[in-house]
């Protein structure tokens, strides 16, 4: 499957745009329309599992704002201010067909990806001028949007106080005011104000692709390093004179504080122990609790399905990923390491990689261990229809 960057090139988009500017490209997923209507998220945003927000403005002041968070019963959606938003999480997480479309991104490594969010909104809905920590491909996927982007934002960047939500005063010097159409694709880096309006009734899909933050890695790496004996040991007291015995003395205070530092820069030292930390981090689901089970099938049954043009794909609510470790591949699956046998590394590298598998790409001797991962509920199996 190709990628959706137009006339541009990988290199050049990874060079040029990824994390810098952003980038319009027009009709990049034509395949988008019709996928969903706006009935399908509401009634979606009805599940009693689904993550998802309604984001409401004051009619008498579009500066003040509502959000009410799901479980949501269908009252919830009635009689709505006209201008709101109605924002769904990890759709693809409910739809095979919408994730599916993140091989379209497959130059972004899947351990990136956070979730595909569906946003609806009626003529003059949005979400307000704000910005993200993350990147972001805007979507058009039903309707029209009108998008504008403008400043670069940080952390001193001043918000509307008094909100529910992180919202921006205005945009600086807008630079970019385009109206997407569906199948339309516009790309925006972490920290760019911008802001969409509904022009009619539309679904704008977010992909979204994050990183974890030092605090999360420092947390990971300290929760592993005190797992290890060598942090059980108290540290070494290198008293050289006496003290009055009230007193921490700021030499005690420097000792310890560069004996913990030695500590830790032991284990950030080593690779190997670096990935063991963080590993578990980088293959979490987005919503672990909320991944299905699998189920039992017998080898004939498999053997007849894929006879009959199923496929095997991997469970798009899990996160399969790996590690190359000299000749060998080390598979993680939703935050802990998973035995893949060497004669079946090459297709479990392609269940990770995000390939839907058919009857052609499956050996005989894959089958007992494709068993075991749809038992597992890492692979589904898709019936032909």
């Amino acid at each position: 499957m190709t990628h959706i960057l137009g006339d541009i090139s990988i290199d050049t988009f990874l060079n040029e745009y990824w994390q810098k500017k952003p980038l319009l490209i027009k009709n990049a997923m034509p395949q988008i329309a019709g996928l969903l209507e706006p009935a399908d998220i509401k009634e979606l945003a009805l599940e009693e599992d689904v993550q998802a927000r309604l984001l409401m403005q004051n009619p008498k002041n579009a500066e003040q704002w509502r959000v009410k968070k799901s479980p949501f019963v269908s009252n919830d959606l009635k009689n709505l201010p006209p201008l709101h938003t109605l924002l769904v999480q990890a759709v693809d997480h409910w739809s095979l067909d919408v994730a599916n479309l993140w091989q379209l991104f497959d130059f972004i490594p899947q351990w990136r990806r956070d979730d595909v969010m569906v946003s609806y909104a009626p003529q003059g809905g949005s979400v307000g001028r704000h910005f993200d920590q993350y990147d972001v491909f805007l979507v058009q996927g039903f309707g029209r949007r009108r998008w504008q982007l403008g400043q670069w934002c940080d952390s001193d960047t001043p918000l509307i106080p008094n909100q529910p939500l992180r919202l921006l005063p205005d945009m600086g010097e807008i630079f970019f005011d385009e109206i997407l159409d569906v199948g339309d694709i516009l790309y925006v880096p972490p920290k760019l104000a911008h802001y969409g309006v509904a022009e009619e009734d539309c679904l704008t899909y977010s992909f979204g692709f994050r990183m974890p933050n030092a605090a999360q890695l420092l947390e990971r790496t300290v929760d592993y390093a005190i797992g290890q004996p060598a942090f059980q040991i108290p540290l070494v007291d290198h008293r050289k004179k006496a003290n009055s015995a009230g007193l921490i003395s700021r030499d005690e205070l420097e000792q310890l504080r560069l004996q913990l530092i030695e500590s830790l820069q032991e284990t950030l030292s080593d690779p190997e122990c670096f990935n063991d930390a963080i590993m578990p981090l980088l293959s979490e689901s987005r919503d672990a609790e909320n991944l299905p089970e699998g189920f039992g099938i017998a080898r004939s049954e498999l053997k007849s399905a894929l006879n009959s043009e199923a496929t095997i794909q991997r469970e798009p609510a899990g996160r399969l990923v790996y590690l190359q470790k000299n000749d060998e591949l080390e598979f993680w699956w939703n935050g802990e390491i998973i035995e893949v046998p060497s004669a079946q590394a090459k297709i479990a590298q392609k269940i990770a990689d995000g390939l839907v598998l058919s009857n052609s790409d499956v050996g005989t001797d894959d089958f007992d261990f494709l068993i075991d991962w749809i038992e597992e509920g890492r692979v589904i199996l898709n019936e032909a229809e």
